[in-house]
């Protein structure tokens, strides 16, 4: 393995997260036809670290997360919204948590401030380590399509941070 370079995350769990997601909706009385729009994916780009921060979700103060808005452009995903859900996965693509968006926000890397660094419940919760510990992912998941990153790509069109704050609805004994 090159350095700097971590294993893929593996696929998730289709069969486990509908399960999930139908047990999800039950609880609620949701009927599969109102169901809110959903995802279920990992957060990070490796394992370890999908690990860790599903942690922080589930036994921490994570409760905030950032994207790149070009990353759903490439990637011909949707931008989340609010009330939109997220199954959320460990480093084995299995699903863990589910989440419901509370708010959206665009804005430039240099616009982030200490609270919605302290909400991503990583590290410190510091504004420094937020602006690291970022700038070196972003950096990483960038050049791995062929992207030189920098965090001043943040304040062109197409270019800003997708900040979202959650809250933990599924299991039960995590919700918020």
């Amino acid at each position: 393995m090159a350095e700097n370079s971590f294993p893929d995350l593996p696929p998730v769990n289709a069969e486990a997260a509908q399960k999930m997601w139908s047990e999800y909706l039950g609880s609620k009385g949701i009927p599969l036809a109102d169901a809110p729009h959903h995802v279920a994916e990992s957060f990070g780009d490796n394992p370890a670290l999908a690990d860790e921060l599903l942690h922080e979700m589930l036994h921490g103060t994570k409760r905030a997360t950032s994207s790149l808005a070009s990353d759903y452009a490439y990637y011909n995903e949707r931008v989340p919204q609010p009330e939109d859900h997220c199954i959320v996965c460990d480093g084995d693509g299995q699903p863990r948590a589910i989440l419901r968006v509370l708010s959206v926000e665009r804005a430039s890397f240099f616009e982030v401030d200490a609270q919605f660094a302290a909400a991503e419940g990583e590290g410190d919760l510091s504004l420094e380590y937020w602006r690291a510990e970022h700038e070196k992912f972003w950096r990483r998941t960038q050049k791995s399509i062929g992207v030189d990153w920098k965090p001043e790509d943040t304040l062109q069109p197409g270019g800003e941070l997708v900040l979202e704050r959650f809250e933990l609805c599924w299991p039960m004994e995590h919700a918020d």
